[in-house]
């Protein structure tokens, strides 16, 4: 795939909108060349990215995407459910309609900080790759979550890829939903065995694609030569990030925002989180100018009560404590 244009496709609603475009402009930045394709999972959404006209964005309202089989189980499936029913369905949705020789799916919630050609050009002449959750041993979810996280697959329009991909879709929409159920989760215990099930998968092994709060523990994060940098804390092995996960940060109503629930060194809080949460304000500020009618942060309310005063001891005890005034933790 060297010298193709990368074809991306992600999918969000409005209140998932300050991450979806954050990413989008961290991809410009990276100087690659690509597309995104963004699947606007409510009118607000729609209407914003088509006022923004981001040069590299094509927007697919949801009454283009959907077919009958995915209106069939929608009322079946919780909004989050539902996204991941969808996923596989993007991808095949712009392969098809688009005539594309790859598209990879990619979370609204990641950001880039290296050009990604560099991941999807490592599966050669395979026709489909994933990627690992790599799990912090102390946080290993594998059983429950699997071993591979949807957040960034590529497929090429080839025969392989296409029988991995419809065998997907096929099975989310039989079975897609937020419980452990015979070995199943959400869209993505499927990929568990997709290396012995399927031919042409690749597993990637570049570090730097598929960081996130889940195995960040493992790493040191610096800056060397003026370029944000990574080391292995086992074997010492740099490598440079391509994309953050930033699937846990949650934004409140009472100005407080929440970086998760698992160990937060420092750096990777200086470096990674902090630069990210300024991104994400600035954001904001651009959509609002076209739409201030909501939050684009999708911000929830707080725990209150009996509830807050357990959630907070309970984080304290291990150790994982990171919810902050947003605007003191920006002014640090």
């Amino acid at each position: 795939m060297i010298n193709e244009r990368i074809n991306l496709c992600t999918l969000f609603d409005s209140n998932y909108l300050s991450r979806g475009v954050t990413m989008y402009q961290s991809l410009e930045r990276t100087g690659c060349d690509f597309h995104l394709f963004v699947f606007a999972f409510d009118a607000t959404c729609y209407d914003v990215l088509q006022k923004l006209d981001f040069k590299k964005i094509t927007v697919i309202p949801l009454n283009d995407f959907e077919d009958e089989e995915l209106l069939k189980v929608k009322p079946t499936r919780s909004r989050a459910e539902y996204c991941w029913t969808c996923s596989s369905s993007t991808i095949l949705y712009c392969l098809q309609k688009f005539d594309l020789g790859n598209c990879t799916y990619i979370d609204a919630d990641l950001f880039f900080y290296n050009d990604p050609r560099i991941l999807i050009d490592e599966m050669g002449d395979q026709s489909v790759m994933i990627t690992e959750h790599r799990y912090t041993p102390k946080y290993d979810k594998t059983k429950l979550s699997g071993k591979y996280c949807v957040q960034f697959v590529t497929f090429k329009n080839d025969a392989k890829g296409l029988k991995v991909l419809n065998w997907w879709r096929n099975a989310c929409l039989d079975w897609c939903y937020a419980r452990h159920e015979e070995g199943k989760f959400g869209d993505q215990k499927y990929l568990d065995d997709w290396l012995t099930r399927f031919e042409g998968v690749h597993e990637l092994q570049h570090l730097g694609g598929g960081l996130a709060l889940w195995n960040i523990q493992q790493y040191h994060v610096f800056y060397q030569q003026d370029k944000l940098m990574c080391s292995e804390i086992s074997t010492g092995k740099l490598f440079e990030p391509v994309f953050y996960h930033f699937h846990y940060i949650k934004y409140f109503t009472n100005g407080t925002v929440e970086l998760g629930r698992r160990e937060i060194a420092d750096d990777v809080k200086d470096l990674f989180y902090l630069p990210y949460l300024r991104q994400m304000e600035l954001t904001k500020a651009m959509i609002s100018k076209v739409d201030a009618s909501f939050d684009p942060h999708g911000a929830g309310k707080a725990p209150e009560g009996i509830r807050s005063l357990l959630v907070k001891a309970w984080r304290k005890l291990n150790g994982v404590y990171h919810i902050y005034d947003l605007k003191n933790l920006l002014n640090n």
